[in-house]
């Protein structure tokens, strides 16, 4: 295993090496905004269930941990409730985008490897006369890894953003449903 990708990058272009160094780095990237919003907004998600776990029960306070809390100062007002619902899926939901960019940019920068690739391959070959099909099969399929490359970076940075955007969908439920005990309250 070691050998052949030794022997792939010492046969590879500089446009390998960048296509790869690409989505090297855009697999970091979306490894990073996934664990730091993840957590923030898990983290975001219990204080707000147990902010709305007490309105709802017979203390009907408001937890001093809710972000709703902080943001309207106990004001009940439907307007300051409404804009600081805003902020608060602003804030949780900021990072996600680049998740889609990456997911749906990965597979071309992986498949413009590929057409490099396989160009380099055909332009190696134009100087001979006959050239076999078990010649060109292997030049193809190590030209073919840098779309899978690019695949496996959009799957993982697709399912993130899905699971991300899932979590900031639960956080605004809580947050909707506390400002609406609010303003139901007065």
């Amino acid at each position: 295993m070691t050998d052949t990708i030794l022997n792939y990058l010492t046969n590879s272009s500089a446009i390998t090496y960048i296509v790869l160094a690409l989505l090297s780095i855009y697999l970091i990237i979306t490894i990073w905004i996934f664990l730091y919003r993840y957590f923030s907004i898990v983290a975001l998600i219990r204080n707000e269930e147990k902010s709305l776990e007490s309105l709802t029960s017979r203390e009907a306070t408001f937890s001093p941990l809710s972000a709703l809390n902080k943001c309207a100062n106990s004001t009940n007002s439907k307007e300051l409730l409404y804009a600081c619902e805003i902020n608060i899926i602003k804030e949780a939901s900021s990072g996600i985008s680049w998740l889609a960019i990456i997911s749906s940019t990965s597979p071309f920068i992986g498949l413009f490897g590929t057409v490099v690739g396989i160009l380099e391959s055909f332009a190696k070959f134009s100087t001979h006369s006959k050239v076999a099909f078990s010649v060109i099969a292997p030049a193809i399929s190590e030209a073919l890894v840098a779309t899978a490359a690019g695949i496996f970076v959009a799957i993982f940075a697709y399912t993130f953003h899905q699971i991300l955007v899932r979590k900031v969908y639960e956080l605004n439920t809580y947050i909707k449903a506390q400002s609406q005990i609010l303003i139901a309250k007065g």
